[in-house]
């Protein structure tokens, strides 16, 4: 999947209540997800260098965010 780097900075950035409205009731905090979502942008979007643990963050997520 290729990420649109633009999108991912404007919904950690800016979009930060569609990912709070995301993670509630889930057990998961908004910070978690803004981590892995920095993460991908500091590394160029590269999937590839998430764990397992940041892979299930991102397509449980962020991923539904981006192509939403």
């Amino acid at each position: 999947m290729e990420i649109d780097l633009d999108v991912l900075s404007n919904l950690i950035s800016k979009r930060t209540d569609k990912i709070e409205q995301s993670v509630a009731g889930t057990g998961y905090l908004p910070r978690t997800v803004i981590g892995v979502g920095t993460y991908l942008l500091d590394n160029e979007g590269d999937i590839d260098l998430l764990t397992a643990k940041q892979k299930v963050t991102f397509d449980r997520f962020i991923k539904p965010l981006l192509e939403g």
